[in-house]
């Protein structure tokens, strides 16, 4: 069994590799090859510190997650969210590895989100808009300019310092949200907000919105307008259980993205879409099983 420290991780994941392995672990998963249950996840401290477990038995490999979620360390030099993935050979049950999953998540929840932004993104895109100036938010730009060149980039945050910052290193135009959002054709909300930071009456007919952040049953970054679009999602039963965003708007889902990605339903490429991710094991399994790999070649 091997350990791999986050900076053997960092060197190790590539956009290239992580976002086909994201769409093939969900094909698997909306297909039924996974068993998964939602996480569990202990209230440390209501709105402040949450402790989750993530278990997944793919047919290849299995294994789990343990994270952390602290919102009250946001401001702080501590990350928000902090975890550790345990790696298992699925027909021997074999140990394989241990790793540091903050890295993993933060990259694979935004790989997930390139993935579907492949399929239900305008023709043409031309603009981007980011709600939120955090790790996520530098996370989707990475993953999304590896699937599409965009031509101008807009970024919104609750605190204009940041927004300002953000702007500055990743050559992007600091705005109000409504302003970044109006006519833009791929929206990526990540905030840590508790209320809807996303107006549906901002959105332009046939844009497509990443909504990430919001992952607790109290909890919105979009409002009820956004939210009657289609919706997509990465569980049916983890967003009914943890997704504020889909229980409080009484939202339809259309599908899980896995469906998409295997085929078993069509993208609507045409329509306003909204995926709304709540983050699940079997994406995490999966992206630590590809480090391991990587690590086992070299």
């Amino acid at each position: 069994m091997i350990y791999l420290d986050e900076a053997q991780v960092r060197a190790l994941l590539r956009w290239e590799e992580l976002i086909p392995t994201m769409e093939r672990a969900l094909a698997q998963f909306s297909l039924g090859n996974v068993l998964q249950p939602v996480r569990n996840v202990l209230t440390v401290e209501e709105g402040k510190r949450y402790f989750g477990i993530m278990p997944a038995v793919a047919p290849d490999v299995m294994g789990l997650k343990a994270v952390s979620f602290y919102p009250a360390n946001e401001g702080s030099p501590t990350p928000t969210h902090q975890a550790i993935v345990l790696l298992f050979r699925t027909d021997s049950g074999e140990p394989l590895a241990v790793m540091d999953g903050r890295l993993i998540t933060e990259m694979r929840t935004a790989a997930v989100s390139a993935a579907i932004t492949k399929y239900l993104m305008p023709a043409q895109s031309r603009v981007l808009a980011l709600l939120g100036s955090g790790v996520q938010t530098h996370s989707h730009l990475a993953a999304l300019s590896s699937i599409h060149p965009f031509e101008e980039v807009r970024v919104w945050s609750r605190t204009p310092e940041h927004a300002a910052e953000f702007a500055r290193r990743r050559g992007a135009v600091a705005m109000e949200a409504e302003a970044a959002v109006r006519g833009a054709d791929v929206v990526v909300v990540a905030t840590s907000s508790q209320e809807p930071v996303l107006r549906g009456a901002w959105l332009k007919e046939g844009a497509h919105v990443n909504a990430v952040g919001a992952n607790r049953p109290t909890w919105r970054e979009l409002d009820d307008d956004a939210m009657r679009h289609v919706v997509v999602v990465d569980s049916r039963e983890a967003v009914l259980q943890e997704s504020g965003d889909v229980i409080l708007s009484g939202a339809t889902i259309y599908a899980e993205i896995g469906e998409i990605f295997a085929g078993t339903k069509p993208a609507c490429a045409a329509e306003t879409t909204i995926f709304k991710s709540v983050g699940i094991a079997t994406e995490d399994i999966a992206a630590a099983r590809l480090v391991y790999e990587a690590a086992a070649s070299n």
